[in-house]
């Protein structure tokens, strides 16, 4: 349970010295409470304060870390069974399997692909994350080429090396550099040499279970070797017992605070699929329920983008709608004397209304005006999208310069405000355009000819 604002400030020196960014102390706690602030930026609290804090305000499942620089992947973090209740923090890391088995034509295909399949959905790069590494060899040299190989044709790639063996482990965790990687796994036989790995490197260590409960005491011998980044592998011996188990950690983790479940986990729908298709049905199942890490025997775009999709809607916060980056869109090619149309910021509006103008291939600007993300009514009723304000736009924007004429067409749902807008722009002629998206192609082709 995490600590309330009071509790915090009783905690805290008191000085009111506003140096945390925060006018009074009080203010601050609540922000530290809410964990809209982080307790580090009292320059007066103490070591011993701020761990204590930072142990209460920790999300039931801990976030952990991977990769390096602007190629991060954090797993877990959850605060949550259902997406309601709040939101899901951090999407599951969805990634390929290479193993030392495979001959290097197979290898870089699987890279390529890893490397080609990207996407862009409602202003949203839909793209996975990891390469899980496996070793089939025991061979050291065989299995750190290979990582060296990924390393360097693959560089944003988040790795999983996979092996039981330490020192195979340790010469693929030397090609990482401070690349972090993920070390899988750590079993009750090697989990002491595997402890060893992980603080030498840094890096997480996955443990590889045989049922929840060997997982459990497995992630309880870990914490007490002194490490803090684990990833949960129950070792589940078919679908059922692999949905069950992540919401049984889930749940324990949570709603019981037991901390040996309290990591996101690592899954691999292969295990339990004869086909791809099934495989990617049981990868659509752990998206929502409740994979930290989704390790796929191989890539295929038919099945990978619904796959991606999924994962964005499940993992997109509920309570705020997505948007585009205000500003001139340039569609189909336009010139000095193409038609100039406005509309608001809301994606799903910009995708229908620029998917109507590209199909009507009539070169046009649209202006894209800032409403947080309403649609066209509700930022008109909230006064984000009124006359002034698509005004104040238009002049700022630099339309007027891209374009001879002085003619902007305005939603048809906007027909009300013409007369207003007009005085607003005495300079531009204001066109009411149709009311639906899909009226645009033929007014658009009309406009041109008139």
């Amino acid at each position: 349970m995490g600590l309330t604002g009071i509790q915090i400030l009783g905690m805290l020196p008191k000085k009111n010295c506003k140096e945390c960014g925060f006018p009074t102390c009080l203010a601050f706690a609540m922000k530290v409470a809410a964990g809209q602030a982080d307790i580090a930026a009292c320059p007066y609290v103490s070591e011993e304060v701020k761990e204590k804090i930072a142990e209460a305000s920790a999300p039931p499942i801990r976030t952990v870390k991977l990769g390096s620089g602007d190629h991060v992947l954090a797993i877990g973090g959850e605060t949550v069974l259902f997406r309601h209740e709040k939101r899901f923090e951090h999407p599951p890391g969805i990634g390929i399997l290479v193993t030392t088995g495979m001959d290097e034509g197979e290898v870089s295909s699987r890279i390529e692909k890893f490397k080609k399949y990207r996407w862009e959905r409602v202003g949203v790069k839909l793209e996975p994350e990891v390469i899980a590494v496996e070793d089939k060899d025991g061979d050291p040299a065989k299995f750190s080429a290979l990582v060296k190989k990924i390393r360097e044709e693959a560089p944003e790639a988040v790795l999983v090396l996979m092996s039981d063996k330490k020192d195979v482990l340790a010469a693929g965790a030397k090609e990482c550099g401070e690349h972090k990687a993920l070390l899988y796994g750590a079993t009750m036989d090697n989990y002491k040499e595997m402890a060893e790995l992980a603080k030498e490197t840094g890096f997480p260590l996955a443990v590889k279970g045989d049922s929840l409960a060997e997982t459990a005491r497995l992630s309880e011998e870990l914490m007490k070797e002194g490490l803090k980044d684990l990833v949960l592998d129950t070792g589940p011996r078919g679908v059922r017992e692999l949905y069950e188990d992540q919401v049984i950690m889930r749940r324990a983790a949570i709603k019981k605070r037991f901390k040996p479940f309290g990591f996101p986990s690592i899954t691999f729908p292969y295990r339990y699929a004869n086909n791809l298709v099934l495989e990617y049905m049981i990868a659509s199942v752990l998206v929502a329920k409740y994979a930290g890490m989704i390790v796929l025997s191989d890539f295929r775009g038919d099945l990978l983008y619904p796959l991606m999709v999924e994962r964005m809607n499940i993992f997109t916060d509920p309570q705020r709608p997505l948007v585009v980056e205000e500003g001139i869109y340039p569609i189909n090619g336009p010139d000095e004397e193409s038609p100039v149309c406005i509309t608001c910021n809301f994606a799903l509006t910009y995708f229908i209304v620029s998917g109507e103008i590209e199909g009507s291939r009539v070169p046009t600007w649209l202006l894209i005006k800032d409403t947080e993300g309403l649609s066209v009514l509700t930022a008109w009723a909230a006064g984000k999208f009124g006359a002034d304000t698509i005004a104040e736009f238009v002049k700022k924007s630099g339309i007027a310069e891209k374009v001879k004429h002085r003619k902007l067409i305005i939603p048809g749902y906007l027909a009300s405000i013409k007369g207003e807008l007009e005085e607003e722009l005495p300079d531009w002629e204001i066109i009411i355009g149709p009311r639906e998206a899909s009226g645009l192609p033929s007014f658009l082709k009309e406009w041109k000819a008139a």
